[in-house]
């Protein structure tokens, strides 16, 4: 009886040793006392390898030796499962992969666009917003796919290196969006689609080899500029000719050589990209913001870094006080077809003597006024503590707050950027996405 009694643990022990190591008694690399960490914020919740590459040595936190880590969230095995699940666990997935939180930071590129050529928001700013937000989308999916090893790494938790989308739907979905992005674009004429060509370019760009080079911020502000400007050129399309709006008629003044009656009859790309000139400083002061969240972004799972927050803080006081320091004349406000008027440069009353002068033209209790004032205000008191925080504790918690609130901090931007052009109520309905993207931001994280 003694024994056979101790063949069993020896059976046992065998059986054990042909199990792959790192994976014995459901755990990934270390049995029952690993670790379980679960660092949502910073996106860095485990260490648990992608099917395709080897695990990493054990880790405490993210990158430093000296413990074990486990999966952070109870999802399906790297490798197992993809396209799998419930169909409710499958659209979680796409929530989590296309990032839908973020998306209401981009119907506002579109509508400021349109509120810099003093346009209402018509049919063409309608296509250029689903354009962008297919656009938008398509450059999540590909993000992801691009960076799928480099999240088996950092963020197991993510929809590719879990296996719940596989890389090839995650590809084939960032395809899809951009030929409907585009697509879109073209309803609204050939000049929004060459805006969007170019914009489509970037996204693909940036995903694919520029996001990992000193030219990366540079091309995400490119990429937000060009959606303003996209919303701008779609707007100016569709009311140019025989829109029957103020000015419509005049587009081709801006054109030297070419005849109001041969404006008429062709299709009028050099008027219309020449109309949308206005909201290249709006797309400016975009693009500088695009472009410090993003060089934030490049530490959010590392952290340690203290400079960079500061100088996009700095960088953020500095937009702020251009945004207040000049503006669209208060008394446009009341004509909200009226375009730029052709007396100076294209956007002399955005970025002319105003911008370092007098600040906002009118009285102290001008309603458009303290519209701007307020609206700007929200953009620093959005933007600013988490930068802040982040350069005093560059953790990666923190940093990733930081690179959200700039996220965020778009949308009261680009609510400052249409008020100050003339247009109180865009920049109210701008303004009115903020709640549902705070909510929405709680149940899925912006980056």
């Amino acid at each position: 009886m003694r024994r056979r009694g101790r063949a069993v643990p020896a059976a046992l022990v065998a059986a054990l040793s042909l199990l792959p190591a790192g994976r014995r008694n459901g755990f990934a690399h270390g049995g029952p006392s690993a670790a379980v960490t679960d660092d949502r914020l910073s996106g860095a919740g485990g260490t648990a390898p992608a099917p395709d590459r080897p695990g990493p040595r054990p880790t405490g936190r993210t990158g430093e030796p000296g413990a074990d880590a486990g999966e952070s969230r109870p999802h399906a095995a790297p490798g197992r499962g993809a396209g799998r699940g419930t169909p409710r666990e499958r659209l979680r997935a796409w929530v989590e992969l296309l990032r839908v939180s973020a998306l209401f930071s981009v119907p506002g590129d579109a509508l400021a666009g349109a509120a810099a050529v003093g346009r209402r928001p018509g049919r063409g700013s309608a296509s250029a917003i689903g354009a962008s937000l297919c656009l938008y989308e398509a450059g999540m999916a590909l993000n992801d796919w691009a960076d799928r090893d480099e999240d088996a790494v950092d963020r197991p938790h993510r929809p590719i290196p879990s296996g719940r989308i596989s890389p090839a739907a995650a590809l084939g979905a960032a395809g899809v969006l951009t030929a409907a992005g585009l697509a879109l674009a073209a309803r609204a004429g050939r000049p929004a689609l060459a805006v969007a060509t170019g914009l489509a370019a970037t996204v693909w760009a940036y995903d694919l080899h520029l996001k990992h080079t000193k030219a990366g911020p540079a091309a995400m502000a490119a990429a937000r500029s060009l959606d303003l400007l996209l919303g701008a050129t779609a707007t100016a399309e569709g009311a140019a000719p025989g829109a029957g709006t103020p000015g419509g008629g005049r587009l081709s003044d801006n054109v030297a050589g070419v005849t109001a009656a041969a404006t008429a009859a062709a299709v009028p790309t050099p008027g219309t990209l020449t109309a949308s000139l206005p909201a290249l400083p709006a797309a400016l002061v975009l693009g500088a913001h695009t472009y410090g969240v993003t060089a934030v972004s490049r530490h959010e799972a590392q952290g340690g870094s203290t400079g960079v927050p500061l100088a996009v803080l700095a960088t953020t006081t500095a937009l702020a006080a251009a945004v207040l320091g000049g503006g669209e004349r208060s008394r446009r406000a009341t004509d909200r077809k009226a375009v730029p008027q052709p007396g100076g440069t294209p956007g002399q009353d955005l970025f002319g003597q105003d911008l370092f002068g007098r600040g906002i033209p009118g009285r102290a209790t001008d309603p458009l006024r303290l519209l701007v004032i307020g609206l700007t205000g929200a953009y620093l008191r959005t933007a600013g503590p988490p930068l802040l925080h982040a350069a005093l504790n560059p953790s990666p918690p923190l940093t990733q707050r930081a690179v959200g609130g700039g996220i965020r901090a778009m949308i009261p931007l680009q609510a400052a950027l249409a008020a100050r052009a003339g247009s109180p109520v865009t920049g109210l309905a701008v303004m009115g996405l903020v709640p549902l993207a705070r909510s929405l931001a709680r149940k899925v994280s912006l980056t």
